[in-house]
């Protein structure tokens, strides 16, 4: 024997379901990166974009040649051991192959040391082993890091070609507070719905039940009172008491 289902619950599934997709849809719509055309891929406060397909023409590039392909932001800098996965699961997504990625970082005479283009300090590493720089580094040293390890690798930023090129910019203040109030506004929304759905589902529950109407809910009851027999009752035993 079936037990009967629930009518409410499939409408009201079906609305959270909406929602949930609609808060999805809004999240890859409005991004929160650069609308410029080209597809960016958002990574905690970050957003980087891989060069591939009809922009990839070249399919090797020197390090001047790979910053050319990012107008407006600057190569791949790497951050943290999570940054560094994140680059290294993306990549197939994007990419056949081993791909060797160049990095926004370069060789400072004034620092003696590798800096990043983007002035930020160099706080993480990933040097593969004899990469590492040390002493006597030549002026034009500039590192790629290789897709299948996340290792880093000394490169000439003159002679050597690399086929990998990362562009990343920081997300916008603006893309923030855009997308912050297309989520509130999608919530609120998603809320009544929720609230109508449940009205809705609740009124007919209350119209299929045996012996009541749409409104039977909302019927008046008196505050409770003793029957009317019980008053005759009272009425009579008074009369006794008070007889001669």
């Amino acid at each position: 024997m079936e037990l009967p289902q629930k009518s409410g619950r499939r409408p009201l599934s079906l609305t959270c379901c909406l929602c949930v997709f609609l808060l999805q849809l809004q999240a890859a719509w409005t991004g929160e990166c650069p609308a410029d055309g080209r597809t960016w891929v958002p990574f905690k406060d970050r957003c980087y974009h891989f060069v591939h397909g009809e922009e990839d023409k070249l399919k090797v590039y020197n390090f001047e040649n790979a910053k050319s392909l990012c107008p407006n932001s600057e190569l791949l800098t790497i951050q943290s051991a999570e940054e560094n996965e994140f680059v290294i699961k993306y990549s197939p997504e994007v990419w056949k192959g081993e791909v060797n990625v160049w990095l926004g970082m370069y060789y400072d005479t004034n620092s003696e040391g590798m800096m990043w283009f983007d002035e930020q300090p160099v706080k993480f590493t990933n040097w593969e082993a004899g990469s590492s720089p040390s002493d006597f580094v030549p002026v034009e040293t500039c590192v790629a890091v290789h897709s299948d390890t996340g290792k880093w690798e000394r490169v000439s930023c003159l002679d050597d070609l690399e086929n990998g090129v990362v562009c990343e910019t920081a997300q916008t203040e603006e893309a923030k507070k855009k997308s912050s109030g297309l989520l509130s506004g999608l919530v609120i929304l998603c809320v009544i719905a929720i609230m109508v759905v449940s009205a809705v589902v609740w009124f007919l529950h209350q119209k299929q039940l045996p012996g009541s109407s749409l409104f039977t809910a909302f019927e008046y009851h008196p505050p409770f009172r003793a029957p009317d027999a019980d008053r005759s009752c009272l009425v009579e035993a008074d009369e006794l008491d008070s007889g001669p």
